[in-house]
């Protein structure tokens, strides 16, 4: 008796192939969003301005706007491919955050 092969099986090894490829396809589009350097980061504290921001507020705005930001005791730190910068908010002045560059 002949058995049917189901193109539709979850252990088709090209099914597997066409998932794999999926997701990583799509790991790949998530990777893109990610503010890539810092000239996106001096814009952000730039355009925007806020006297009472404080550094936890700094930070989750610059998390929502997909940087890797972590705040410290007086700053935070953004990190953007190898270098680490150091966001000081400024309170009255304009923009948002001081920024310096704390590592390369």
């Amino acid at each position: 008796m002949k058995r049917k092969t189901c193109f539709y099986n979850i252990t088709n090894p090209l099914i597997l192939a066409i998932i794999l490829v999926l997701l990583a396809s799509q790991s790949f589009a998530a990777l893109s969003s990610v503010a890539a350097d810092n000239s996106a980061l001096i814009k952000s504290i730039s355009q925007n301005e806020d006297p009472l921001m404080d550094v936890k507020d700094l930070a989750f705005f610059l998390a929502t706007h997909d940087f890797d930001a972590v705040p410290k005791k007086d700053h935070v730190e953004v990190r953007i491919d190898d270098t680490v910068y150091k966001l000081v908010p400024n309170g009255q002045y304009s923009g948002l955050a001081n920024v310096t560059v704390a590592s390369q």
